[in-house]
């Protein structure tokens, strides 16, 4: 079976804000997991179109939203992240903390843009982890955006205050010897 994508509210908020959470479903169908905490998060009043197109992509079964049920192992994890971490590590926010949880309960994929709170636990549970500038790259390999798009994608997630690490798409790809 193919690894399931765990999204934090940041990276799959990237796609949201753009109105192009199509380019996820196409990538990876059936693959696309949003923790609960990420979909609380969403639904904050402030947001409302947010939440109300993940509504459409749960009714349309092209994600899937999953809870942590209290008293197991995956909670045990979630709960020490966010609030006892280990030696070393730092307090992470829920949303994170979920994907990071049930990747590593679910040999899954992290979906996250940040690398500075997720990097050490990342490491310590030998998990796969995406960000946004390397969906874009799959998306754009595969042909389903051009470079143009991509690079217009990019500067719209960033107009949305969105950090991806480089100021366009064509330098992320610069930055990771893709393109010269």
């Amino acid at each position: 079976m193919t690894d399931s994508l765990f999204f934090d509210t940041d990276c799959l908020s990237a796609f949201l804000w753009v109105k192009n959470e199509n380019l996820l479903v196409k990538l990876y169908p059936g693959r696309v997991i949003i923790p609960k905490q990420v979909y609380d998060e969403l639904s904050f009043p402030s947001i409302p179109q947010l939440k109300a197109r993940v509504d459409k992509l749960i009714s349309g079964n092209q994600v899937t939203v999953v809870s942590i049920d209290i008293e197991t192992d995956i909670y045990a994890l979630y709960h020490q992240i966010t609030v006892l971490p280990a030696k070393g590590h730092v307090i992470i926010g829920k949303g994170e903390a979920a994907s990071i949880a049930l990747a590593k309960a679910n040999n899954g994929i992290v979906a996250s843009n940040n690398l500075k709170d997720i990097n050490s636990y990342i490491t310590e549970f030998n998990l796969k982890h995406i960000t946004t500038g390397e969906i874009l790259n799959e998306a754009y390999d595969k042909g389903y955006i051009t470079l143009e798009e991509a690079d217009s994608l990019w500067a719209s997630m960033l107009a949305k205050h969105r950090k991806l690490g480089a100021s366009s798409f064509s330098d992320f790809l610069k930055s990771k010897g893709k393109l010269s």
